[in-house]
């Protein structure tokens, strides 16, 4: 009888390197389950919480945490010890009075970086496509599955269209109302969110446009003192001038 689909355990040597677990310790770990984020780019609520908080000592124990609705991710109470945890997401133990922020780290992938509680009220999110739909509307994909739409007066002359994919959205969480609108453009402040300068973060220097044959390319001026090249798709902004978010202090 064939494969009724993917596989619904993980072990332990084969999870993503970024992940902060014992390898041998145990011989499972949790999955991450379909979500907003690919499990390649994600960790399980339960590895956060566990491995990487270590607010727990076993799964037992964080599934009766989440059971209490003591965790929020982006604003809203989370039960999933399987939920996948992405980019730019917010991690919210109210009881603790502890926030952090996923974000990408040099040669780790992704971490968790303390953030202030104004921090927590708002996140980030990266314009991965968009689309015309119904009556001319606009619609933004973004780089976590949320979807927003825009309403526009005149489909002939969208005026209200300002946005670009690579651009960054800030919203209000959890009301995912729009606060600001973050340009990629030349002296915009990016982080690298893949490649080899993961994590590297600076102000853009210039932007080659791509083609069908060719990617765009950017390059950074990073706030370690060098430089670097890196395609389009792999940045990220943070900000016009300044990153708007924590980058250093403690990272988990």
């Amino acid at each position: 009888m064939g494969s009724k689909g993917g596989a619904k355990h993980l072990k332990r040597p084969a999870a993503p390197r970024f992940w902060s677990i014992p390898r041998k310790r145990m011989k499972w770990v949790a999955k991450p389950r379909a979500g907003p984020h690919s499990g390649a780019h994600s960790i399980p609520l339960s590895v956060v919480v566990r491995d990487m908080l270590l607010i727990a000592r076993t799964g037992k124990e964080v599934r009766l945490l989440l059971s209490q609705r003591k965790v929020k991710v982006d604003g809203r109470i989370q039960t999933d010890h399987k939920y996948p945890v992405g980019l730019m997401d917010i991690i919210e133990i109210p009881e603790a009075r502890t926030r952090f922020r996923v974000i990408p780290a040099t040669r780790k992938g992704l971490t968790l970086v303390d953030i202030s509680k104004e921090e927590a009220s708002f996140k980030l999110c990266r314009i991965a496509d968009k689309s015309t739909v119904k009556k001319g509307n606009i619609q933004l994909n973004l780089h976590d599955s949320r979807n927003l739409l825009l309403k526009v007066q005149d489909p002939r002359k969208p005026v209200e269209d300002v946005y670009s994919t690579r651009d960054t959205i800030q919203l209000s969480i959890p009301e995912q109302k729009v606060i600001k609108h973050l340009k990629l453009a030349e002296g915009s402040y990016v982080i690298t969110t893949g490649g080899a300068n993961v994590g590297r973060h600076g102000k853009v220097l210039s932007i080659e446009s791509g083609s069908a044959a060719r990617r765009m390319t950017v390059e950074v001026e990073a706030s370690d003192g060098g430089r670097f090249r890196t395609i389009g798709d792999y940045i990220f902004v943070l900000g016009d001038e300044a990153s708007m978010i924590e980058l250093g202090g403690k990272q988990t």
